[in-house]
């Protein structure tokens, strides 16, 4: 939440500027001609979250289309359901529904609004979903803002200082229960070092979160109703 209050100060902050017209250069053969760029916005954003951040993933991009003079239809993630009804019930408070509003249900609902001619589209989830949306976004034009998932190497050479290494690889692995876009997916280790690296990581997750992690009620659950079935 503190991320998103950032957001929208900042943008309150440079809305002004983003948005005054901006004067550009003509060619001699236009003289004496001026030329401005006008900002426009882009008309109807489509606004799709994930589970793993429901309420930062889906206001903050909320914030860069509305600052743009947008309206947004939000889609929340389905395994997120508590989250999506407070995003619902919020928007339904703040806003009129012909500037914002929710549209909640599963992967059909997604597939029906990625169908729609929406003027922009903004995605973030799964690359083989991504796949899908931006799909259904060519079939109008549409264009897209695709924010995906993917792998994230660790590489740790020769000189790196084990315990720190060790200590940054754990603390972003489990951030979040390791249900972040960026979070660690494997290692490459020099050879001589992968035990000691080992052990270095071992020490480190009973560092931050005790001898048995699960039992400890510092470390984050992240659960859905699909990973518990």
């Amino acid at each position: 939440i503190s991320i998103v209050k950032e957001e929208i100060r900042y943008s309150l902050a440079h809305l002004v500027n983003w948005a005054r017209p901006r004067r550009t250069g003509l060619s001699l053969a236009k003289f004496p001609g001026r030329a401005f760029s006008l900002p426009r916005p882009r008309g109807v954003v489509l606004v799709m979250a994930p589970w793993n951040y429901p309420f930062l993933l889906a206001v903050g991009p909320m914030i860069s289309a509305i600052a743009a003079g947008n309206c947004v239809t939000l889609k929340p993630s389905e395994y997120a359901p508590a989250t999506a009804a407070v995003l619902e019930k919020m928007l339904d408070v703040c806003f009129e529904e012909r500037f914002c509003r929710t549209v909640t249900g599963g992967a059909e609902v997604s597939a029906a609004e990625t169908a729609r001619p929406y003027d922009m589209i903004f995605f973030t989830g799964s690359t083989a979903v991504g796949r899908k949306v931006m799909a259904a976004a060519a079939q109008n034009l549409t264009p897209v803002v695709l924010e995906l998932g993917g792998k994230s190497p660790c590489i740790v050479d020769e000189t790196a200082d084990l315990p720190v290494a060790a200590a940054r690889i754990i603390w972003g692995k489990c951030l979040n229960s390791g249900q972040t876009c960026v979070a660690p997916d494997y290692v490459l280790v020099a050879r001589r070092r992968k035990d000691a690296l080992i052990r270095e990581m071992q020490t480190a997750i009973c560092r931050f979160y005790g001898e048995d992690p699960c039992e400890n009620s510092a470390y984050t659950r992240l659960d859905t109703e699909r990973h518990i079935d």
